[in-house]
């Protein structure tokens, strides 16, 4: 059965907590502009350069004057919003579901994995910081609704373009060009935080991109990202086009394990790309905290994802009751999926502290329908996100934590798992705020959570692997020229000296001077965003292997963490044993 799209039992109460936020949002708009104007953005500071100096000074000073007299006024009416708002959280289920109109379980399964055995299934993470504009603002980030249209814009472009590799065969090279590198034209983004944003050409065809190529080589062949010969023009809600594999008719041609842009090592293909991943499946976004934003971006995703899971978590006081499990705001947690959402069960976490503990952070558990597989057995996923404590130094609160998760994931599997049904894969993701090479986290990186949930990243606690580049920006260089752009930052990325200036460096342990990194060692910055999969938790005649994973640049400027994709392929055993 699907899920209900309210989250309110009934319309009488759902009017009651749109009455009350009604009240309280002129109160709290004002509140929000009238830090906003005091704080300013590098960005900003770069482009008032080119002002008469006096006229910053006034704005601070009119504006501040005139939004704290309209949050005065604004105030008594919030109050009375406040007395009807904060009741009916007590009868709010913990999220927003959006369905496209006119699907239907049947159609929205994934047709070709009964014939084939096979599917290949693409997940994505990112944390966008979509704070209320002021508090966006202490991260150097501003202009939250903006920035909610453009990264929903940016996805959209990333994950529908037509996923292409160009197989080259010729005396001296065996490989195939990367998606992200081809000379595939892409939309350009509708708004630049930098006002510096690259013009792509459009009037050129992927056709002339494959001719330019084969003037240098001997023979290419050009498949789309499922290796079949579907028509790109489908539904962009149909999942049985990104994922299908084997059928009957389909092109063949060699798998690349080295394209340019694409490397291997450690048995795992990983790249550097500028855009998202082309057909991600399920997509978990972190701090989305604001709600209009949060509308923004469904708006944005629902056309590619007919299924999301929005304003996640629980507001007003929560059991025990107390002041200090007060929520102003939601876990900022946002799922987007191409799969119907079978199951979703949320929790939050009772031991944040601080600031943290002013949001709803917990975990986010779903269970995902596939379609059915050659037995004619219902085929299913399950799929976690999670947004941990924030505040360095406080690895204790994030263990337990990490104990919480794994009990809540293991008790949502147990009591939503049918004998009947077949699970394909058990992914976990989010904003860990934790990385695997700092010594202050060095319990964290130690906790049991690892040996169930495989890092494709991770070679052992305390060390990463050598590819590994990190997903931490620095702040206050979000807006230099090196990675104010997905190309600037792709390069820059790439290479290890500007790695040191742009990712965030591992924590020192407390009392003891930071030795990194190791002679011989790469140097890899904080990497706290995670995409993990258990295997001991799928059915037995099914096998997984990582088929790529992605750092993504897109979001350049518009966030301060960088995205991390991961492409896993899942075979029936009988497709085992025949390879």
């Amino acid at each position: 059965m699907a899920l209900q799209t309210s989250p309110f039992p009934n319309g009488c109460v759902a009017g009651i907590h749109a009455l009350g936020w009604a009240l309280i949002l002129p109160c709290f708009w004002f509140l929000d502009r009238l830090i906003a104007v005091c704080k300013s953005t590098t960005l900003e500071r770069i482009q008032r350069n080119e002002e008469e100096c006096y006229l910053h000074p006034l704005k601070v000073v009119f504006g501040s004057i005139t939004f704290f007299i309209l949050f005065l006024i604004a105030a008594p009416f919030a109050f009375l919003g406040f007395l009807l708002w904060a009741p009916s959280q007590g009868c709010r289920r913990p999220f927003s579901y959006h369905r496209e109109p006119g699907s239907s379980l049947e159609k929205e399964a994934l047709r070709g994995f009964e014939l084939t055995g096979k599917a290949s299934f693409g997940f994505g993470t990112a944390n966008l910081c979509l704070l209320p504009d002021s508090l966006a603002r202490f991260n150097n980030l501003g202009h939250t609704q903006r920035r909610a249209a453009d990264i929903g814009q940016r996805i959209v472009q990333g994950v529908c373009r037509p996923h292409i590799r160009i197989f080259v065969d010729s005396p001296t090279s065996v490989a195939a060009l990367s998606p992200s590198n081809s000379n595939i034209p892409t939309n350009s983004s509708t708004y630049s935080p930098t006002d510096q944003q690259a013009q792509i050409p459009v009037s050129q065809h992927p056709d002339q991109a494959v001719e330019n190529v084969s003037r240098s080589s001997s023979r290419v062949v050009c498949v789309s990202c499922d290796d079949s010969e579907q028509p790109i023009s489908e539904s962009h809600n149909s999942n049985q086009n990104s994922n299908q594999q084997g059928q009957t008719g389909q092109r063949s041609a060699p798998r690349a394990l080295l394209s340019q842009g694409l490397r291997q090592k450690d048995d795992v293909p990983w790249e550097v790309s500028s855009l998202f991943p082309s057909n991600i499946d399920v997509l978990c976004l972190e701090e989305v905290f604001d709600k209009r934003a949060a509308q923004k971006l469904a708006k944005e995703l629902k056309p590619v994802f007919g299924h999301i899971l929005y304003d996640v978590g629980v507001y007003a006081c929560q059991p025990p009751c107390g002041c200090s499990t007060f929520k102003f705001f939601n876990s900022g947690l946002f799922l987007a999926s191409r799969y119907p959402v079978l199951e979703a069960e949320y929790h939050w976490f009772p031991n944040s502290r601080g600031e943290d503990a002013l949001a709803a952070k917990g975990l986010l558990s779903t269970k995902l329908l596939i379609g059915p597989n050659q037995k004619q057995k219902k085929v299913v996923g399950y799929f976690n996100c999670t947004h941990l404590h924030a505040p360095e130094g406080e690895g204790k609160v994030r263990c337990e934590q990490l104990n919480m998760v794994t009990k809540w994931i293991g008790d949502f599997q147990a009591a939503t798992r049918q004998p009947d049904e077949e699970v394909v894969f058990d992914v976990l993701c989010g904003d860990f705020n934790f990385d695997n090479c700092s010594p202050d986290d060095t319990l964290e990186q130690n906790h049991c959570l690892f040996n169930e949930y495989r890092d494709p990243c991770r070679a052992g606690p305390g060390k990463e692997k050598p590819w590994v580049i990190g997903t931490l920006l620095e702040q206050p260089t979000l807006y230099d020229d090196e990675v104010n752009t997905p190309e600037n930052l792709q390069r820059s990325l790439e290479s290890e000296e500007l790695r040191k200036q742009y990712i965030a460096p591992p924590v020192p342990a407390p009392g003891t001077a930071l030795v990194y990194p190791d002679d011989d060692q790469p140097w890899i910055g904080r990497r706290i965003d995670y995409i993990l999969y258990r295997e001991s938790s799928i059915s037995n005649n099914y096998r997984t292997e990582i088929e790529e994973m992605t750092f993504i640049t897109q979001l350049a400027g518009l966030t301060d963490h960088i995205p991390v994709g991961l492409r896993l392929n899942v075979m029936m055993e009988s497709q085992t044993n025949e390879g």
